[in-house]
């Protein structure tokens, strides 16, 4: 099955078979460009009584057939190439269904090759086990029990650098021949574990490992200190992940057949996008997907990418971990009327119970935002504690620190250059006001500056991802005009500042030559009405001490780019960002920033 030219591609068929529902879409060329035509969903079928992905893919296929009006199945076979109007030129998938991908990762030192495995992993769409290295502080006993209880995927082996020393690296693969560990999905088959360090130590791991599992052997993560080298690895873990992963899951060897690219993970696949869309725009990018178990964050800073998955934070199966990390008080300081701990925790125990509820009430809808805007917080500290720079990497050598390795582990996570953030995941695309997505995204990342919100409209940048391996055209286009839900701009300046005191001031000229003038005190969010597709050219003034981005108390001359929201002014503290301690004080303040971005329907007031 060979990948048709990009030119001669009139439609599109793709799917993302996730954990618990299958989502078909229809892409096709209209003019000279490419559209969303229909989507279709179904129940994931990778389990018992059905045991075989294909039939969630043909019964989500079904329903786009009847939606598009055009017949695409000939029995449970996909038409391709497209015959007039029947059948599709492109059939494309991506996968989370049966756990997604995961991982177990080791490195010598943690801080150093263990998180550059980590960061490759991640960076293909795997959920990362744990991490075993050296220097973790458990014994060889310890990590020998744990090896044997994780039953990941895949493992990946690093360590050292090229022409180091190689006994620490024997020593991780002693342990996990030691070990001997057994794959998740399918018995009979051996683990596949890559190796990715010093190549002087591939003999030894050989030795150590080859009789045992399923050893593939690849370029070095880290080969000199410097630098890291990700791709290979990375390309390895997909090859593995099709070749062992999903040849094992019911039904995909099927599924493989139907497709002449390979099925990606999942997340691997929303990276490509971002990535994608960071380097055609030169754009620095976070995009965040929440689920019902997980939250991925996603970040694209001078070029680099990284991906994080946090595993315990999500809206309905790890609720209850949201709650354990965050603490009571952090979810209740967003809950603008009184609720008292025990409602609070009953609320969320019963979400748990029941992952696929919906929030009925106003109440319960406000009390889901607020969990949401921890989840994402805490996911978004992780990530910042991972998209760092080297570690172990010498910055500047000096007589008094020739001897001593210093650790550069600056995040590169810089908000006052964030250009773009996006958000995607139920509690966010589905938001019933898009005034509610976007006050989200602003409390729980707190971008500076100027920065450009939007969200995913339904979910579709897993099979945009792989689409933009094979066309980028089409998947650009779809991402930018059926995909992203533009929110609008938001203008945070940085800096202390006195409640009620101005903080901004800002001259606007609009499309139509219209000029508008207002002033913003600290403390307090404004909302200005700016439609899609259009810009406003601003001068942003701020008072002493504060910062827009041309420095503490300069002005800054921007266009502003609008959306379904507007342009946001919000001035409520950016180191610090901080809610008022007094209960009363804390409540009106809530009320009044949901006033001002008009968020609920009716003013929850204490």
């Amino acid at each position: 099955m060979t990948i048709p030219k990009p030119e001669s591609i009139q439609s599109i068929l793709a799917t993302d078979c996730g954990s618990t529902t299958t989502k078909a879409i229809l892409i096709e060329r209209r003019g000279d460009e490419y559209r969303l035509i229909v989507r279709g969903e179904a129940p994931t079928t990778v389990e018992a009584p059905f045991e075989d992905v294909t039939r969630g893919v043909l019964n989500a296929i079904m329903e786009v057939e009847e939606l598009a009006g055009r017949k695409i199945l000939d029995g449970e076979r996909i038409i391709t190439p497209q015959s007039g109007t029947q059948g599709v030129d492109l059939y494309i998938s991506t996968s989370s269904a049966g756990g997604g991908l995961q991982m177990m990762v080791s490195g010598v030192v943690k801080s150093m090759t263990g998180e550059s495995a980590q960061r490759a992993a991640l960076g293909a769409g795997a959920i990362v086990m744990d991490v075993i290295a050296s220097n973790d502080g458990r014994l060889p006993h310890q990590k020998i029990k744990r090896i044997r209880q994780l039953r990941p995927d895949m493992i990946l082996l690093s360590g050292g650098v090229d022409g180091g020393t190689t006994s620490h690296v024997a020593e991780m693969a002693e342990l996990l021949a030691a070990a001997d560990p057994k794959a998740r999905l399918g018995a009979g088959y051996e683990l596949p574990v890559i190796y990715a360090g010093n190549k002087d130590a591939r003999k030894i791991v050989e030795e150590r490992l080859a009789h045992k599992t399923a050893l593939k052997i690849t370029d070095n993560l880290r080969p000199v200190l410097e630098r890291e080298n990700l791709t290979p690895a990375r390309d390895m873990i997909h090859d593995l992940f099709m070749e062992h992963v999903m040849a094992h899951a019911p039904g995909y060897k099927k599924l493989m057949t139907w497709s002449p690219v390979p099925i990606m993970p999942t997340p691997g696949a929303v990276g490509l996008i971002i990535e994608t869309i960071a380097r055609e725009e030169s754009i620095s990018v976070v995009g965040v997907d929440i689920g019902g178990a997980t939250t991925d964050v996603f970040s694209v800073f001078q070029g680099v990418f990284n991906r994080t998955v946090s595993a315990n934070l999500g809206m309905s199966y790890s609720v209850s971990n949201v709650l354990a990390e965050a603490g009571l008080p952090n979810i209740l300081r967003w809950v603008p009327f009184e609720i008292s701990e025990h409602d609070l925790r009953n609320r969320i125990k019963n979400k748990m119970i029941r992952p696929t509820t919906i929030p009925q009430t106003l109440e319960e809808l406000i009390i889901e935002q607020a969990i949401s805007r921890e989840a994402l917080r805490l996911a978004f500290e992780q990530h910042k504690a991972l998209a760092v720079g080297l570690k172990g990497v010498q910055q500047e050598r000096t007589i008094s620190d020739t001897f001593e390795q210093t650790a550069s582990g600056e995040t590169l996570v810089r908000l006052d250059h964030l250009d773009l953030l996006v958000g995607s995941g139920g509690v966010l695309s589905h938001a019933p006001r898009r005034a509610q997505a976007a006050l989200m995204l602003l409390d729980a990342f707190l971008p500076e500056h100027v920065t450009e919100l939007a969200v995913d409209s339904i979910f579709m940048m897993p099979q945009l991802g792989v689409l933009s391996t094979v066309h980028p055209k089409a998947a650009k286009e779809v991402f930018e005009k059926d995909c992203l839900i533009r929110l609008g701009s938001s203008v945070a300046p940085v800096g202390p500042g006195k409640d009620g005191v101005t903080a901004l001031r800002v001259s606007l000229e609009f499309h139509d030559g219209r000029r508008e003038t207002l002033s913003v005190p600290y403390g307090y969010l404004k909302l200005v009405a700016v439609p899609e597709g259009q810009t406003v050219k601003a001068a942003v003034s701020p008072e002493r001490g504060l910062d827009v981005g041309a420095g503490k108390g300069r002005e800054r001359e921007v266009t502003l780019k609008g959306g379904v929201v507007g342009v946001i002014f919000d001035c409520r503290g950016r180191q610090p960002f901080s809610l008022p301690a007094d209960r009363e004080r804390r409540l009106s303040k809530l009320t009044e920033w949901n006033d001002a971005l008009d968020v609920y329907p009716v003013a929850v007031r204490a």
